[in-house]
């Protein structure tokens, strides 16, 4: 069977470089495909990334409470915000307790329904009650540790779902200041320990020197450090409640300059994010923070929290003082920064060849426009649909990492006919479901259907 590549013929002068009418990268080779190669301003809700809505979690010894109708369609990503307080005598007034199975049982149902929705999140557990701004709630360092392992036996089950693990657990809201246990002492083995029981989950703490405290580093060598891949502290970062508040992010930094080039390094390969605060700082100006947010390789914020930073950006507009996105002028500051946080994936280039064996041979070029990376391994299967958009056969190919360039070869095991060709990248199947699959940002390529984005036709004769 020979493979015929339905190939894009563009007739222009040698010198030109885009086609204006059709968005695709002009190249005069057999097998371009006639593709969107344009990044679109749409939002995109692709897994592990974005502004995300806040959860409040009441777990006690009968179990877990919570509103559901907060998970819908409006957001990808939830923080959970897990009140466990009453398991802490200060709360309870009795004893400090392991947490119950019908707790830990709460947590799984939660995270399991999270993961039949499809949706990812950021889970932290604090002993203030209501998550209303309590101090000195914290039981007795054991038991802590204790929770931390008990909670961990579950968030393990979910390494698809769970984006990050916040520390937490000490002071008000769980955001580790303004308690007499926020120290070293205490803080370095509660990330050890979250670390310790997880395995690929990344693990954030709340300010750039409970890091260095953890690497017994002095920060002023925190630049000279190299951490390894396969070190427990390649993947503790830190997420930023004070994000863009002042100078120091409101104690964050103690050296703003230093703390954000070494972050920048380990954000690198971990989610970043927090909460934006104080209006009235004008680091969130939006000619100002765009470049820090990239450095920081941004990934979530708040989408509740400062609301009136958030309607600050609803209300300034992304200019050419702000950078050279064109297509973006005249869009929202907000409207920008939502469709920059973690990766943003464009297809710039798509390319067919065949060899007289049949094989088929697919070059794919991408262009990551996001102020992140994709952080997390997903699956890859090509799919080929016939003429009734049904799936006439399909292939498991090699891991994506997030890699700008992809080629893959394969023969193809379709009858004649014509077929369009999509790519799937995602994370897990759930009773026959592809779940946390990344949808291109190009129009008219993604296939909600299949959850997958189209890259080319081929036509078997």
């Amino acid at each position: 069977m020979k493979v015929k590549i339905i190939s894009v013929i563009i007739a222009l002068c040698a010198m030109a470089g885009v086609c204006s009418s059709c968005g695709a990268s002009i190249d005069d080779r057999e097998g371009v495909q006639a593709l969107n190669y344009e990044e679109t301003t749409a939002a995109i809700a692709n897994p592990n990334q974005g502004f995300y809505r806040p959860l409040y979690v009441k777990i006690d010894e009968h179990g877990l409470e919570y509103n559901k109708t907060i998970i819908n369609e409006t957001a990808q990503l939830y923080h959970l915000r897990c009140d466990i307080s009453k398991f802490s005598s200060a709360v309870n007034g009795k004893s400090d307790l392991p947490l119950t199975s019908e707790a830990t049982d709460g947590l799984d149902k939660l995270l399991s329904y999270l993961k039949e929705k499809d949706k990812n999140a950021v889970i932290r557990f604090a002993y203030d009650s209501n998550y209303s701004g309590n101090a000195n709630k914290e039981p007795k360092l054991d038991v802590i540790l204790q929770h931390v392992e008990q909670v961990c036996s579950v968030i393990t089950r979910y390494e698809n779902t769970v984006t990050a693990i916040e520390t937490g657990l000490i002071g008000p809201w769980g955001e580790m200041h303004t308690s007499v246990i926020a120290n070293a002492a205490h803080i370095t083995p509660i990330a050890d320990a979250f670390l310790s029981y997880t395995t690929n989950i990344p693990v954030a703490v709340r300010t750039t020197k409970m890091i260095y405290d953890y690497l017994g580093i002095d920060s002023d060598k925190a630049n000279e450090y190299e951490i390894a891949p396969n070190d427990k502290a390649y993947r503790l970062g830190l997420y930023n409640d004070g994000y863009l508040g002042s100078d120091s992010d409101l104690g964050t930094y103690s050296d703003r300059r230093r703390d954000v080039s070494f972050l920048s390094r380990q954000n690198n390969h971990l989610p970043f994010g927090g909460e934006v605060t104080v209006p009235d700082s004008s680091l969130h100006n939006i000619n100002v923070c765009l470049p820090e947010m990239k450095e920081l390789h941004l990934s979530y914020l708040n989408s509740e929290w400062d609301n009136r930073v958030i309607d600050k950006w609803k209300k300034s507009f992304y200019t050419k003082e702000c950078g050279s996105d064109k297509a973006y002028y005249g869009e929202t500051a907000f409207r920008y920064i939502e469709n920059r946080l973690g990766y943003r994936f464009v297809l710039k280039s798509s390319v067919f060849t065949y060899n007289d064996a049949g094989e088929l041979n697919i070059d794919i070029k991408l262009k990551n426009v996001g102020f992140g990376n994709l952080n997390r391994k997903k699956r890859a299967k090509l799919l080929f649909t016939d003429v009734n958009g049904i799936v006439a056969f399909e292939k498991e190919v090699a891991e994506f990492e997030g890699n700008e360039n992809i080629t893959y070869k394969l023969k193809p095991e379709q009858v004649s006919g014509k077929y369009d060709v999509y790519l799937r990248l995602y994370g897990e199947e759930y009773q026959g479901t592809p779940l946390y699959c990344v949808q291109f940002a190009n129009s008219g390529l993604w296939e909600s259907k299949l959850k997958a984005n189209k890259i080319g036709v081929i036509e078997l004769v």
